[in-house]
C-alpha cells in the first residue's frame, strides 16, 4: 500500500433502507463496489434527503465492513452542495468528481494506485479503460446503466401492486441488448476458433478453465450458454490466465472463411466478454428487481438472458464475498428456457426516442429549399453588431500561464485563440458583478486546457468561477495552471450535466457535441446569463434531452431532417473550402443558432447572435449572449 496519500471524501445520498439496499441504488452501487474492492481509502459520508440524521443503525447493517458518517446537506462541502451525488472530493480541495460513472471509475483507479497488485480491479474498466467513461448525454449504454435502470428499479418497487405488473421498459431494454452479438477487438479470432470448434464437434472437450481455478466455477460455466468458447475466453481474464485456444493455428479453410460467414459471439457478461464496472452496476439493481418480482410471482420467463447473467455474475471471483459484506442475498434462480423471439420482442418493444417517428413525404434534400423555405417563412439569418468589437486584453501583460501560447499549439492557433478569448471574456466582464457566480459547461481540454475560466478567474478576481468537464485530464492541467498562478476564486468538477447550483452566468466556448444545449437547458433553469459559442454543428441530433428544432417558429416550418439539413451544412465553413459554399455554412450556422435563441426567448431571456471579430478567428465564430428579462 502507498503511504501519504490525501484524504479523500466520499459523499454519498440516503433516502432510506429498503431490505438489504440502500437508497438511492446509487449508494448501494457504490457501497458495493467499495466491497468488491476491499477500498478503504475513502471518508465515506451518507447524507440524508430529508433532515433527520440520526439513524444510525445503516452504518452498521448495510455498509458492510466500512465505516461510514451521516451528515446534513449543509455540512457538506461548497463545491459538493452544488453537485448532484455521489461525489468524491480531497478534503479540503476545490476539485469535486460528481455522478455516478465518474466517481466508480475514480474508485477503481485509485485503488489500483494505491495497491498495484489488484490487476483485477484495473480490469473492471475494460478495453482500453473506457467502460462507461462517455458521459450520459452522448452514450446510450452509460445512460442505460448510469440512470435509466436504477430509476426503472426504484419506480418498479416503489409503484402500487396494479402499477407494477408490467417488466419496466429499460429492464426490457437491457435483456434486448444481452441477445445482440458481441464485438470486441479480437473477435475475428475468437469468432474463428469458434467456428473450428463447431466444425470439429469439440465444444465439449474445450476447457472452460484452467486446471487451478476455484470448484465454484465451474458447474456454471458447463451448465449455461453462451458456447465454453466465450465463457473460457471471460473466464480465464478473471483468473489471470491466458485464454485457451482451440488449437494453435487455425485450418486452412477456417482461415479462408469471410468474416461476414463467421458466428457471433454471445453475451457472457453486459458488456460482452469481459466483467466490468457496468456489471457491477447492474447488479444491485437487478438484485432489487429480481427479489421483488419473486415476492409478487411474477414470471421471469421473458427475461432467460438477465436470468443467466445475474447466475453467471454471482460465480465470478469476489462478488459473493462483496454480496455477503453489503448484506445482499443473492438469489439462487433457475435456468430458464429461452423466451420464442416473437414473444420477446413484443415485450421488449422500447420506443427508441432517438428515431424519428414518421417520414416527411415532402422533405427536398440539400441546404437551398430548406433555406428557401424559411425565408418564405420570413426567417432568415440575422446577426446583431458586435458590442465591442475593437475590445482586446492586453496579452503582454498577463502572467504567461494565462496566455493559450502556453500550450502546445502553433504560433498562428495561439492567435486566433486570443481573439476567441477577446470577444467571450468582453461579453462575460460586461455582465458580471462583484461576487457573481460564472460556470463554464464543458471547459475542454486539448491544446487549449480551459483557457476561457482560467482568463475569467484571473481578470474577475471579485468573482467565483467553476470549470465543469468530463475528461479528468483536462481538469488536472486546468488545475495546475490555476495553482501556478495562485488563483483561489476557481472550482473544478469533473461531471456532465450534473451542476445543480445556483450560478449568474454561464460560458462554453466550443463545447464538444451537446455542450452548449446542455449549457443553455442549465442556464435557464436557473435564471442566469449566458455567453456561448458554439461548434459541432454536425453533430447535433436528437438525443433523450434535447429534441430540434428547438423553437416553435421553427418546429412549425421545419421537420426535423431538414433541420438536420441545416445542421450538417453549417459544419462546412472551414477556410479551405470554396467562398460560396462557406458563406452557405456561415448562413446555415446563423439559421441553427437563431433556432436556439428563440428558444430562450420562449423562456423570458433577450438573445443576441453575434459574429465574433474578427471573424477569421474560427470558422465557428458565431457567438450568442442570453440574458433573462
Amino acid at each position: 500500500m502507498k503511504d501519504n496519500v490525501a484524504e479523500e471524501h466520499l459523499y454519498l445520498a440516503f433516502s432510506h433502507q429498503y431490505r438489504d439496499s440502500i437508497f438511492p441504488l446509487h449508494t448501494s452501487i457504490s457501497l458495493f463496489l467499495l466491497s468488491y474492492c476491499d477500498c478503504k481509502l475513502f471518508k465515506v459520508f451518507l447524507v440524508p434527503t430529508g433532515e433527520d440524521v440520526g439513524d444510525q443503525r445503516v452504518t452498521k447493517n448495510l455498509a458492510g465492513d466500512l465505516e461510514v458518517h451521516l451528515i446534513s446537506r449543509c455540512q457538506l462541502p461548497v463545491v459538493v452542495q452544488s453537485c448532484s451525488l455521489p461525489a468524491v472530493v480531497v478534503k479540503d480541495d476545490k476539485f469535486c468528481r460528481a455522478g455516478l460513472s465518474v466517481v466508480l471509475r475514480h474508485i477503481i483507479q485509485k485503488t489500483f494506485e494505491a495497491d498495484p497488485s489488484k490487476k483485477e480491479v484495473l480490469e473492471l474498466l475494460g478495453f482500453k479503460k473506457t467502460c462507461l467513461k462517455a458521459c450520459a448525454e452522448v452514450s446510450q449504454w452509460t445512460r442505460l446503466c448510469e440512470i435509466s435502470i436504477p430509476l426503472a428499479v426504484e419506480r418498479f418497487l416503489t409503484a402500487s401492486p396494479e402499477h407494477c405488473q408490467a417488466i419496466p421498459p429499460d429492464i426490457l431494454l437491457l435483456e434486448r441488448k444481452l441477445g445482440e452479438p458481441v464485438r470486441v477487438h479480437n473477435d475475428d479470432k475468437i469468432r474463428r476458433q469458434k467456428l473450428q470448434q463447431q466444425k470439429a464437434g469439440a465444444k465439449a472437450a474445450v476447457p472452460v478453465l484452467g486446471e487451478e481455478a476455484t470448484e465454484e466455477l465451474k458447474p456454471e460455466a458447463h451448465e449455461h450458454s453462451p458456447s465454453s468458447l466465450e465463457l473460457s475466453v471471460a473466464f480465464s481474464k478473471l483468473l489471470a490466465q491466458e485464454a485457451p485456444d482451440a488449437v494453435n493455428r487455425e485450418a486452412p479453410h477456417i482461415r479462408r472463411t469471410k468474416t461476414s460467414d463467421l458466428p457471433l459471439l454471445d453475451h457472457v457478461f453486459a458488456e460482452g466478454l469481459y466483467f466490468t464496472v457496468a456489471d457491477l452496476v447492474l447488479l444491485p439493481c437487478i438484485h432489487q428487481f429480481l427479489v421483488s418480482s419473486k415476492k409478487q410471482g411474477k414470471n421471469l420467463v421473458n427475461l432467460p438472458l438477465i436470468s443467466s447473467w445475474y447466475r453467471r455474475v454471482q460465480e465470478v471471483p469476489g462478488v459473493k464475498k462483496a454480496a455477503g459484506k453489503c448484506n445482499m442475498e443473492l438469489l439462487q434462480l433457475p435456468e430458464l428456457a429461452s423466451a420464442p423471439e416473437e414473444q420477446l420482442q413484443d415485450s421488449a418493444s422500447v420506443p427508441d426516442e432517438l428515431e424519428e417517428d414518421h417520414e416527411d413525404s415532402h422533405f427536398i434534400g440539400g441546404p437551398r429549399p430548406t433555406m428557401t423555405k424559411l425565408m418564405e417563412s420570413g426567417i432568415e439569418a440575422k446577426f446583431s453588431p458586435h458590442p465591442c468589437p475593437s475590445w482586446t486584453l492586453d496579452w503582454t501583460s498577463l502572467p504567461s500561464a494565462v496566455s493559450p501560447g502556453e500550450g502546445k499549439m502553433s504560433r498562428d492557433r495561439a492567435l486566433r485563440k486570443q481573439q476567441q478569448l477577446n470577444n467571450l471574456v468582453a461579453a462575460v466582464t460586461k455582465l458580471a458583478k462583484p461576487g457573481d457566480l460564472c460556470v463554464d459547461f464543458c471547459s475542454g481540454g486539448g491544446n487549449v486546457w480551459a483557457m476561457l475560466e482560467i482568463v475569467l478567474a484571473y481578470m474577475m478576481p471579485s468573482c467565483q468561477v467553476v470549470l465543469i468537464e468530463n475528461k479528468e485530464l483536462s481538469l488536472i492541467r486546468a488545475k495546475d495552471r490555476s495553482d501556478e498562478l495562485g488563483l483561489n476564486n476557481i472550482w473544478f468538477i469533473q461531471a456532465n450535466g450534473l451542476f445543480n447550483g445556483t450560478f449568474n452566468i454561464g460560458v462554453a466556448l466550443h463545447a464538444l457535441r451537446g455542450g452548449h444545449d446542455m449549457g443553455i437547458e442549465h442556464c435557464l433553469r436557473a435564471r442566469a446569463a449566458f455567453v456561448i459559442s458554439p461548434c459541432c454543428y454536425g453533430f447535433i441530433q436528437n438525443t433523450v434531452k434535447f429534441k430540434y428544432p428547438r423553437s416553435h417558429q421553427f418546429k412549425e416550418i421545419l421537420s426535423y431532417k431538414e433541420h438536420m439539413i441545416l445542421c450538417r451544412f453549417a459544419d462546412q465553413t472551414a477556410v479551405q473550402l470554396p467562398p460560396e459554399r462557406r458563406q452557405i455554412g456561415k448562413q446555415c450556422m446563423g439559421l441553427v443558432d437563431l433556432d436556439r435563441a428563440w428558444a430562450a426567448e420562449e423562456h423570458n431571456y433577450s438573445v443576441q447572435v453575434i459574429s465574433m471579430e474578427p471573424e477569421s478567428c474560427s470558422p465557428k465564430n458565431n457567438m450568442f449572449v442570453g440574458i433573462p428579462t
